[in-house]
């Protein structure tokens, strides 16, 4: 029961949540990239209710006041940074899966060079007299920094959108360090104890169960499953970009059908994991009981 706390249901649920984020994510940039383009035509037509729009551009200043200034064709908007998230889409090169686009503070934003791009989605509302981009919990700010060409820039936000390995998450670690310590606990308990010989063996064998897929044979099943798991992802991205439009001939069907594929690899990925995890397991199983009997 310990194993599956800390070392399966705990992690799991910090990879569903981060899951969770990130589609929460990938709609809430969807929904922005469909609003209206904001430039100075539009702008003059606005009132001081402002609206929702999207907005391309770079940086031309950032102030200490946390307000970004972004410099489009023929515009220049503030953008307010208080209580925005902010996100730098990583370069991506070649045909591997791009990285995730990286979360990053006021600070680190305020050291992006000048001409950097950036896309904003979300509300524009006045304040100080002048419309501003600004965050708020019924309109989160979308705000991305990118170095790719602006078409592109949907696309590549889409299948950037998802982390390598959800399983390995920031509650993973501190996860199974606690179960970890918990189980040497009950293996520290019960050693000088003959009866509970076993309980001891199983205590031990289990503290190696979240190192064991780097070791042999088992090692072999969770190459296996690194590969199936990296085509999943690509899959689960064609997924997004067909449901969202963003594929030549996108549709419902053609979505299912890699939705489908992509959760039917993953499906037998951890099949293939588990089972090298056991064949592992066993053999660890068996050297730590030789090592009890020749102690005893």
């Amino acid at each position: 029961m310990i194993v599956a706390f800390w070392y399966g249901i705990v992690p799991i649920a910090g990879g569903f949540f981060n899951r969770y984020r990130w589609r929460k994510f990938r709609n809430r940039f969807n929904d922005m990239r469909l609003s209206p383009l904001l430039d100075y035509s539009q702008y003059r037509k606005l009132d001081k209710e402002g609206g929702i729009f999207r907005f391309s551009g770079s940086i031309e200043s950032i102030t200490d006041a946390r307000t970004l200034w972004v410099r489009g064709d023929d515009l220049t908007i503030p953008v307010s940074l208080a209580n925005t998230k902010c996100y730098l889409l990583p370069v991506h090169q070649g045909e591997g899966h791009p990285e995730a686009p990286e979360q990053i503070r006021w600070n680190r934003v305020s050291t992006l060079t000048e001409g950097s791009k950036v896309f904003i989605g979300g509300q524009l509302k006045t304040h100080d007299e002048r419309l501003n981009f600004t965050s708020s919990k019924e309109h989160p700010l979308v705000v991305i920094f990118y170095n790719c060409p602006d078409s592109q820039l949907p696309s590549e936000i889409i299948k950037a959108a998802r982390t390598k390995n959800e399983y390995w998450n920031t509650i993973t670690p501190v996860s199974i360090a606690t179960g970890a310590l918990i189980l040497l606990y009950i293996a520290a308990s019960f050693l000088n104890r003959p009866a509970f010989r076993l309980t001891v063996i199983t205590s031990l064998a289990a503290v190696f169960i979240p190192i064991l897929p780097i070791f042999p044979p088992g090692f072999l099943l969770t190459s296996l499953y690194r590969r199936l798991t990296w085509i999943a992802r690509k899959l689960r991205a064609s997924y997004d970009l067909a449901r969202y439009g963003l594929l030549p001939n996108s549709s419902d069907r053609l979505a299912r059908h890699y939705g489908f594929r992509a959760y039917s690899l993953e499906a037998l990925a951890w099949v293939l994991m588990i089972l090298g995890i056991c064949i592992n397991l066993v053999f660890v199983f068996l050297i730590l009981f030789l090592f009890q009997v020749i102690t005893f």
